[in-house]
């Protein structure tokens, strides 16, 4: 088997997509769920009048809160990455023989006899120590790192795309709003999984029953609380 084979077959593999797959889910999920739940929320409490404003200013809000709150989660990740970096750098420096064993002995309980562990070690030295500690002792790998600004950016169209669907929902009808936001978040919710069980090749069923579930309850709960407060006349 060439390079180029070996290259293509690793292109097979989904973890390089972590770096926004896992925000672009979030975010689609929530658009749907956060605005939807909020238009229903308005109509059980009567508040039909403020729907479309509801929704966009959820969309609005929501978008830049998950955006804002991606990046910063990510980010504190990335800082951590780059502590352990600059640490093993220092090591590195301090202690290059203990390092070396450091790494002899992972790769010794990894299954590989001392002496070929010991080679192994040697030779990973030589071409880049820093490399070798980062990937095999503190599992860092570059398709796997925190990317803060493609979390955040990747956050923020998926949670637009998300809400504009319940939004599309209420402006086709006034006089059975709650049915076609219902529906169409019903559809988002099935599209939603389809696509994130596509881009991880996760099983489609599984993916989208567990997507739908999750949307159905937070809908529900939202819906029965903007019920009561019509009720109470809050």
């Amino acid at each position: 088997m060439g390079l180029e084979e070996v290259q293509k077959r690793n292109l097979e593999h989904r973890t390089h997509r972590t770096g926004w797959l896992r925000a672009a889910v979030l975010g689609s999920n929530d658009g749907l769920v956060s605005t939807s739940s909020l238009m229903i929320g308005f109509a059980a409490a009567s508040k039909g009048e403020l729907l479309v404003t509801a929704g966009l200013a959820g969309i609005a809000a929501g978008a830049m809160s998950m955006a804002v709150g991606e990046y910063v989660s990510v980010k504190s990740q990335s800082d951590i990455e780059k502590t352990d970096r600059d640490i093993e750098i220092s090591q590195l420096q301090e202690d290059p023989k203990g390092e070396l064993l450091e790494l002899t002995h992972i790769y010794m309980d990894r299954g590989l006899t001392k002496e070929l562990a010991s080679q192994v070690a040697s030779a990973l030295h030589e071409h880049d120590a820093l490399e070798a500690h980062l990937r095999d002792e503190l599992g860092h790998f570059d398709h796997t790192k925190a990317r803060p600004l493609q979390a955040g950016v990747a956050s923020a169209i998926a949670f637009s795309a998300g809400g504009v669907v319940p939004l599309l929902g209420a402006l086709i009808s006034k006089d059975h709003e709650v049915f076609f936001i219902l529906t169409f978040t019903a559809l988002g919710l099935i599209t939603a999984g389809v696509i994130s069980s596509r881009v991880a090749s996760s099983p489609i069923i599984k993916t989208v029953m567990r997507i739908f579930a999750g949307g159905a309850l937070g809908l529900a709960i939202t819906a029965g609380i903007g019920w009561l407060v019509g009720l109470t006349g809050i």
